[in-house]
């Protein structure tokens, strides 16, 4: 089924732990397509989440992210990106660590290549 058509609305879908996902991550969908695989949520890192344990991310699908509150520090990187900032990462493209210290709440869209 593809992404429901949705009006504007206050998103009230419950907060779940993505799976796989380091302690203290949660997110919302706003909207999903499962058979395409796209997706459209709200991910919450509570203060002090550290994906380390996780290693370095890559995955096989395009994922987009803006950061709505907070800040997230790359480990890898050793750079911190707060609210306002964008990342548009293709299928395969390494990322992460990451650490939340003061938390964060990031836009998230992802489909497949």
């Amino acid at each position: 089924m593809p992404k429901p058509e949705l009006e504007f609305h206050l998103p009230a879908g419950p907060w779940t732990a993505p799976q796989n996902a380091a302690p203290g991550v949660a997110e919302r969908v706003l909207a999903e397509d499962a058979r395409r695989a796209r997706r459209t949520v709200l991910v919450r890192w509570d203060p002090g989440t550290d994906s380390s344990a996780q290693g370095v991310a890559r995955h096989a699908f395009w994922e987009e992210v803006y950061i709505l509150d907070g800040a997230l520090h790359d480990l890898t990187l050793d750079e911190t990106f707060a609210r306002g900032t964008y990342a548009c990462r293709p299928p395969g493209m390494p990322h992460g660590p990451w650490t939340a210290p003061e938390g964060v709440t990031m836009l998230v869209i992802t489909y497949p290549d």
